[in-house]
Order: structure tokens, then C-alpha cells, then sequence
């Protein structure tokens, strides 16, 4: 049985994933209003893998006899000035919830809890990747200077990414 205070940490945590599928979703309808069609595909692969990340969560509490909650989600930005703005912004949310992530580890070992700090290594793990992918794209774009010809080949490179692969079960 999941203790209380690991539980509210936890739903805290899957309502923070549905806002990240949420605001990458708002990146790719920003990304395909400006013929991004590469940089759309890139993050509505990217909101189906954070809607993953919740669902991961959301198994782990009802698993470990708790009760997930759903709860309204923020609305997400919308607008960004460019390309390389909208990139930065999913980098600084990736670092956002790799705190979040980070906060709910220590909380796991502060409660003695190991099923769920080993279940939160996964996540750990995860974060690593997410952050790495969103500054490799930040680079590219740096080094294009943000625009021109590069801007196009690197929107054809993003809309290769294959759909994210759900993760194990809980």
C-alpha cells in the first residue's frame, strides 16, 4: 500500500505528464499552422510519449493499492516567437520535470519506499533522454543560426521520429 504522502506526490506527478503531452501537443499545432510539418510530427510523437509517462504512473499507484486521480490539466502556452524558442521551452520543461522526478526519488527514499524509487529509475533514465534529444535539436538549429536552409532539412530529419513504444507495465 502506497503511503499518503508518496500517493499526492504521485498524482501530482501524472497530472504533470498529461500537461507535458498537452504542451507538446500546443508545439505541434503551433509547428503545423507554420508548415512545420517535421517539428509537428516531432512533438505530437513527443505528447503521445509523456501521455505514456502518465498512464506508467497512473498503472503504478492503482498497482501499488492506491488511487490515481485525474485532475484539470493548465492550459499550455500556445505561441512561440520561433523554432528555436518553442525548442527552448521544451528544454526548459524537460529540466523542470526532471527536478519533478528528482523531487519524487528523494521522496521515495525519505519514506523507505523501494518499489517506487526502483519504478521512478526508470523515469530518471528517461529524463536523461528527454533532455539530451531537445538540446542535440537546440544545436542543430544553433548552428543553422535558427533559419535558412537548414531550418527545412531539419524539419524533414524531425519527421522521421518513429511513435514512441509504450512503455512496461507497472
Amino acid at each position: 500500500m502506497l503511503k499518503e504522502r508518496i500517493q499526492k506526490a504521485l498524482n501530482e506527478q501524472i497530472q504533470a505528464e498529461f500537461y507535458s503531452g498537452y504542451l507538446y501537443l500546443a508545439m505541434s499545432a503551433w509547428s503545423q499552422a507554420r508548415n512545420y510539418e517535421g517539428f509537428a510530427h516531432w512533438m505530437r510523437m513527443q505528447a503521445q510519449e509523456e501521455l505514456q509517462h502518465a498512464m506508467k504512473f497512473f498503472d503504478y499507484v492503482h498497482a501499488t493499492g492506491g488511487q490515481a486521480l485525474v485532475r484539470a490539466i493548465p492550459q499550455p502556452d500556445t505561441e512561440w516567437a520561433d523554432p528555436v524558442a518553442m525548442f527552448q521551452a521544451a528544454l526548459d520543461h524537460e529540466r523542470h520535470m526532471t527536478q519533478n522526478i528528482n523531487n519524487l526519488a528523494g521522496l521515495a527514499i525519505k519514506e523507505n519506499d523501494f518499489a517506487t524509487n526502483i519504478t521512478l529509475q526508470w523515469f530518471i533514465s528517461e529524463q536523461v533522454e528527454e533532455e539530451a534529444a531537445v538540446e542535440a535539436i537546440l544545436g542543430k538549429l544553433a548552428m543553422m543560426g535558427g533559419n535558412g536552409p537548414g531550418l527545412f532539412m531539419l524539419d524533414r530529419e524531425l519527421a522521421a521520429r518513429p511513435a514512441p513504444t509504450p512503455p512496461a507495465a507497472a
